[in-house]
């Protein structure tokens, strides 16, 4: 086999298989753009998106990519059309066969064929029903949001659509705000809407000061007693209304929980800082001499080890007893923060001394203890720790790693490899119980990253086989729904 690998005083923390380089081919390399990106056929769509097109619209490799360029030539021509008919323009959409234009002259249907789209006579022009749904705005205050989840314009019938969980009070809205209802359709629906956040372990949190979340918990999070007494409300890492202290014990202890409004989803994760989570598998507690590392909203993920346990430390607040004592640093507005052995939770950031630019002491309070004294639930992965799985035998080189729902990983190590000759492509995917992931291998073109085989089917293990010519090549694990480690076999000529 030919080939070669590329690898890539205390204070209480106030709120405030080996890759090596060859001699690069006669090939171009993809040395221009990050290991990490992937764009697939067409330029316009990224990798991830061409395979989720596949996957959720039903369509073949041909058929997304068929789909892409015609959504994109349609839309162009929608554009075009929409600059020049002026007055007489009232929206266009796109059909399984054609980009349907709808006008109010027949003049501007003519222009619309010569333009290759097809034409819809229709009473109202674009700007009309504007103007119809700008006034629906202007009086959104009458609209009760658990009656009328929104309202829009739609082209394709013509008309301005008020969704209606109560018939009688969207009638009512629309009567009241003196528009054609000859021009609006009420549209039942059961349709509620709300945002949503993620609750994630080291994101900042503010109420008055910023602080740190520690870990999800069922209903919210854990962080640090002197972050907030009971009944102190707090805002999310967007400032957005997230919830409020319902337990607090500072000093003696240095422990709280913040219970979440419906704005909110708890999840087991904790920011990593370098653009991806850690998943919480449980809170088996580590021992003395044990890496650790922890994550906070001040200076993001920083490792040490654990030196001793059940530390009393004197605050000029008060003491606190039961903390662990690491030499890993951490900076004001770190406190709550997440502390992780491997993907087991271990505690929240109270306090220390140092920084993080000549080195420090860090303590924390132990999460278990947290979770007893309130009678809360880890929110996790599923259970313990298991080791990665190991499903995939028999293949020249093995990776593990970690995946949060929604993202990608590329092996081999984060990069790529090339093969200086044709042949066969091997790779294996075998993921938690549970999940959803998907495998994908994709080939450099000169330009972009391109996906020239895939396996996905609905659950967690995936095989796939390639044979191909000479160049680079690299494997995207992508988490299509769920959480967890996983391991992967490669063998490639």
């Amino acid at each position: 086999m030919r080939r070669s690998l590329a690898a890539a005083a205390a204070a209480i923390l106030l709120p405030a298989g080996a890759l090596t380089i060859a001699a690069a081919p006669a090939a171009a390399a993809p040395s221009d753009v990050p290991a990490t990106s992937a764009v697939a056929p067409p330029a316009t769509a990224s990798s991830e998106m061409f395979a989720a097109m596949q996957r959720d619209l039903g369509l073949t490799a041909d058929q997304a990519r068929t789909r892409i360029a015609r959504d994109e030539k349609g839309s162009r021509t929608d554009a075009s059309l929409r600059r020049s008919l002026g007055a007489a323009y009232a929206g266009g959409w796109l059909t399984a066969d054609a980009l349907v234009v709808a006008v109010t002259s027949q003049t501007a249907a003519d222009r619309v064929r010569a333009a290759g789209a097809r034409p819809k006579l229709v009473d109202r022009s674009g700007a009309d029903l504007d103007r119809i749904k700008s006034t629906l705005d202007r009086h959104a205050a009458k609209a009760p949001a658990a009656a009328i989840p929104g309202w829009y314009v739609d082209v394709t019938t013509n008309t301005v659509v008020v969704l209606a969980r109560d018939t009688g009070a969207a009638a009512a809205f629309v009567r009241a705000s003196r528009v054609d209802a000859a021009a609006v359709r009420l549209v039942p629906t059961t349709e509620a809407p709300r945002t949503y956040y993620d609750v994630r372990g080291g994101d900042a949190y503010y109420m008055g000061g910023r602080c740190s979340v520690g870990f999800s918990v069922t209903g919210g999070f854990v962080t640090a007693g002197h972050c907030g007494n009971v009944g102190t409300a707090t805002q999310g890492y967007n400032q957005v209304s997230q919830g409020t202290f319902r337990g607090s014990s500072f000093p003696g202890n240095d422990y709280a929980w913040v219970q979440t409004n419906s704005n909110w989803t708890p999840q087991p994760w904790v920011n990593n800082y370098s653009g991806g989570n850690v998943t919480v598998a449980g809170s088996t507690e580590a021992a003395v001499g044990a890496a650790i590392c922890r994550s906070g909203s001040t200076t993001g993920w920083r490792c040490g080890s654990i030196q001793a346990k059940n530390q009393t430390v004197n605050y000029a607040e008060g003491s606190v007893s039961g903390l662990t004592r690491t030499n890993a640093c951490a900076e004001p507005g770190d406190s709550g923060g997440s502390w992780l052995s491997g993907q087991q939770a271990q505690g929240v950031t109270s306090g220390g001394s140092g920084n993080c630019s000549t080195g420090g002491t860090t303590y924390f309070q132990p999460v278990n203890e947290i979770l007893s004294a309130y009678g809360l639930t880890l929110r996790t992965s599923g259970g313990g720790e298991p080791p990665p799985p190991t499903g995939c035998s028999g293949y020249e080189a093995t990776y593990t790693g970690s995946i949060s729902s929604g993202q990608s990983r590329y092996q081999p190590n984060g990069s790529y490899y090339y093969s200086s000759v044709s042949g066969t492509h091997r790779g294996c995917l075998d993921g938690p119980t549970g999940v959803d992931f998907d495998l994908y291998l994709q080939k450099w073109n000169g330009a972009s990253w391109v996906d020239v085989a895939g396996s996905y089917t609905a659950g967690p293990d995936e095989s796939l086989s390639y044979s191909g010519t000479a160049g680079y090549y690299r494997f995207e694990v992508h988490a299509y729904s769920g959480s967890g480690s996983y391991s992967m076999g490669i063998t490639n000529p």
